[in-house]
């Protein structure tokens, strides 16, 4: 009976923190112009916020080329990443998991590096005479987007759609509406 009570208010923290981080974070849609397309720099960056502004909310949600990221700002360094997570909402808090910077979904509880996209996984070597868990690599499975800081401005490079990353599924889909697209 004990572990149901635990169980469950397990689940009802982790719904409200999922509820402060969907709330919590700016929506900007500055710097969309009003015929609809991105407002690119001439060397094709696109603006994203004001650096300070960032820094203050330590994220910031924006709309890319109609593909919603997720600008963090954590421990001095800024990232850009597709704001879903490669299998549901991209609600998530950071942790530091074996030296890096990384993305917990709080429902799955998918580790994702804010550095590379990698998702993480702890596993064991069951042929080791005394496994231990260690921190091993699903591969990059979220897209990042390169930063580029001018004159106090947070810029972020269009996505190269050439390669093809797993929560390239969910962008697709709530940039075209899906039942969790973030829009109002």
């Amino acid at each position: 009976m004990l572990d149901l009570i635990i169980l469950s208010l397990h689940f009802f923290i982790c719904f409200l923190i999922s509820i402060a981080i969907w709330c919590g974070p700016k929506e900007v849609e500055s710097h969309t112009s009003s015929i609809g397309g991105d407002e690119t720099e001439p060397d094709g960056l696109i603006f994203i916020g004001k650096e300070d502004d960032i820094k203050k909310s330590q994220r910031i949600t924006a709309k890319i080329s109609g593909r919603e990221i997720v600008v963090f700002y954590h421990e001095g360094k800024f990232h850009a990443l597709d704001s879903r997570c490669y299998r549901k909402i991209f609600a998530c808090v950071i942790s530091d998991i074996d030296g890096q910077a990384c993305i917990v979904c709080p429902w799955h509880k998918f580790r994702i590096t804010l550095e590379t996209g990698e998702g993480l996984y702890e596993g064991i070597n069951p042929l080791e005479p005394t496994p231990t868990p260690k921190w091993q690599s699903k591969g990059v499975k979220q897209r990042t987007h390169q930063i580029t800081i001018h004159n106090g401005n947070v810029y972020v490079s269009p996505p190269d759609l050439s390669v093809s990353f797993d929560s390239d599924y969910f962008a697709d889909k709530y940039k075209k509406g899906g039942e969790l697209a973030m829009g109002k």
